[in-house]
């Protein structure tokens, strides 16, 4: 027994040992302590400078301040002290192939409609509106023939509007609603780009179309149509274009982000202040008529604009309807679309 005894003991006491030695360090020795060995944490990295920007457009007159903020240089002058070296910008026929550029990393900056934007971010684009461009701009064209004697008239007859989840198709559909039409059933809706659609209506292939200026204006222009709705009295004050921002370059980059609404503020106003001018330089930059852009503007319900607070209900409103026709997964927030910080009141 006393040997079992002290056998026991002998185990204990050699257990206490290395349960020690596991829990503390041999005699004469430190912890290897950044401060002991001179190390230290590293500090988190600093973004690379931003060298090019991609700016993504339409060629509508609803985004003139990048038109005269392109060939006025201002995006380089304004820019360059920043580190952007260059500025160059990208083509779309309508919002929805843009987003997916900007989904695709080939532009950071985008002059597009509120409503794709958001079917964008709803499926995973890492993006933010940081300003408006303007509101209403849209017209309900008929054929010269057809005799328009309200919402009712449109029963049985093809429109063609630029694609499903845009603005153009958002607004449309939510105004034929209300007006008690199915979109679905009384009408026949196509999407389509700008340039399609006024080759379907003054070819007779459509009905009726709803677009975005100047091309209300070129089908007047060539009595193939007349505008019989504008936008505002469907759905007034309504948000249209909108200045978006990649998130990347929220986070690593805000001076270049401020300085790019500064930019755009600039533009607006100075556009407001000579609409001639504008108009020359669209034609310039698009290749449209100068007639027909200056028409478009005498007889357009645009309201070019630059403070984004004053959209937020209309792009929360058009979330909700495009949540209700199913072109979102789920409903967005104000968080989740807008970056509010970046505007400053002039």
């Amino acid at each position: 027994m006393k040997s079992i005894r002290i056998t026991v003991i002998a185990l204990i006491a050699i257990a206490l040992v290395l349960l020690t030695a596991g829990c503390t360090q041999p005699s004469g020795t430190t912890t290897a302590t950044p401060a002991a060995t001179g190390a230290q944490t590293p500090a988190p990295a600093t973004p690379a400078p931003i060298k090019e920007l991609v700016i993504g457009y339409q060629p509508s007159t609803h985004q003139l301040a990048h038109f005269t903020a392109m060939d006025k240089g201002w995006w380089k002058e304004d820019l360059g002290p920043l580190g952007v070296a260059n500025v160059s910008d990208k083509s779309f026929p309508t919002g929805a192939p843009e987003m997916a550029a900007m989904l695709g990393g080939d532009i950071d900056v985008a002059y597009v409609g509120a409503a794709p934007v958001l079917s964008a971010i709803s499926n995973g684009l890492d993006a933010k509106i940081v300003g408006a461009v303007q509101t209403q701009g849209s017209d309900l064209v008929v054929r010269s023939d057809l005799d328009y004697m309200g919402p009712e008239s449109l029963k049985g007859l093809t429109i063609a509007t630029f694609p499903a989840g845009t603005i153009q198709d958002t607004v449309l559909r939510d105004w034929l609603k209300k007006n008690n039409i199915s979109a679905d059933k009384d009408v026949t809706i196509k999407g389509m780009s700008p340039g399609d659609a006024v080759t379907a209506i003054t070819a007779g292939k459509v009905d009726a179309v709803f677009l975005p200026d100047p091309s209300p204006a070129v089908i007047v222009a060539q009595k193939k149509g007349k505008i019989v709705v504008h936008s505002g009295e469907m759905s007034p004050n309504h948000a249209c274009c909108v200045l978006v921002v990649s998130g990347k370059l929220i986070r690593e980059h805000p001076e270049v982000v401020r300085q790019i609404l500064l930019t755009h503020q600039k533009a607006t106003d100075y556009n407001i202040q000579h609409m001639d001018e504008a108009a020359e330089l669209y034609a310039k930059k698009t290749g449209a008529n100068l007639g027909d852009v200056k028409s478009s503007m005498q007889i357009w319900d645009t309201k070019m604009v630059s403070d984004p607070n004053i959209i937020v209900d209309s792009v929360l409103a058009y979330a909700n309807t495009q949540y209700e026709l199913k072109y979102l997964k789920a409903p967005l927030t104000k968080d989740q679309i807008f970056d509010l910080s970046f505007y400053k009141v002039p």
